[in-house]
């Protein structure tokens, strides 16, 4: 299986605010116009599935690019955003000003967000849901997922065999792919990072 990791293009807020799972965040113009882009980008592939994180602005991000493919999205839970409990909705600015922020960026491994994940969790979560899908779909197969940063950041470090300590040395920018090739036998490989429009 060659799963596509696409994260959402940008919102109002990204950038900004630690949105996490609120609702009501649409992508902005710009975004609905990244996402077009990347849409065209990514036209000659021929995806056996979509599927989407439950939030909005994955789920438009993925409407976008099912129409080129007559393939609606199917929301898969397990690639949702993080759950950043109680800093959900603070300005990014904020957070930095945090001790705590500074222990997430040197120690994410051992961090979890005032009441709700650890990025370990997140994880598990998204890395036995990439495992499931490469069982479902065998051979050449093309998966796209449209998910988030952390989420997607947290996939390509288990297949490159990196330590979560390390997860924000990773850049995963908005509307970007990022590919992890499963194949029948042999091990994984990470071909592709953060790729948008032939740029990384």
């Amino acid at each position: 299986m060659q799963l596509h990791l696409v994260r959402h293009a940008v919102t109002p807020e990204t950038g900004v605010t630690l949105s996490g799972r609120l609702p009501g965040i649409p992508l902005s113009d710009e975004g609905r116009d990244m996402a077009t882009r990347a849409a065209a980008e990514m036209g000659a592939l021929k995806p056996a599935a979509l599927l989407t994180s439950p939030i909005e602005r994955c789920r438009e991000t993925a409407a976008i690019l099912g129409r080129q493919w007559n393939l609606e999205p199917a929301t898969d839970p397990s690639f949702i955003e993080a759950d950043y409990g109680t800093w959900s909705g603070r300005k990014l600015r904020s957070l930095y000003q945090l001790k705590a922020w500074d222990s997430l960026m040197g120690a994410a491994s051992r961090f979890r967000f005032p009441g709700g994940e650890t990025l370990e969790d997140v994880q598990h979560r998204a890395v036995a849901a990439t495992e499931r899908l490469a069982g479902e779909h065998r051979n050449r197969a093309v998966v796209v997922v449209v998910s988030h940063a952390d989420v997607i950041r947290s996939v390509l470090a288990h297949y490159l065999g990196m330590p979560l300590d390390l997860i924000h040395r990773l850049h995963v920018g908005p509307a970007s792919t990022s590919v992890v090739v499963l194949p029948k036998t042999g091990g994984p490989t990470v071909p592709v990072v953060n790729e948008r429009g032939g740029r990384r």
